[in-house]
């Protein structure tokens, strides 16, 4: 069974955790053509990223 040999102090632990406070309006990114909030590095519900069209939309023409 595994047991630590050691106490870890207050510090360590908050040092260890301090990555799970992450806030989500520290990771979102405001889309400057709609104003909607988007994840970094990820596309836009417009199919956007970095200000390039990265999704097509497909059109039937009638010829």
């Amino acid at each position: 069974m595994a047991v630590p040999k050691h106490k870890i102090s207050k510090s360590k632990r908050g040092m260890r955790r301090t990555h799970q406070s992450l806030l989500l309006n520290n990771i979102l990114l405001i889309n400057k053509r709609t104003g909607e909030k988007n994840l970094y590095h990820h596309i836009s519900t417009d199919g956007y990223y970095r200000g390039k069209n990265i999704l097509y939309k497909i059109t039937k023409n009638d010829n």
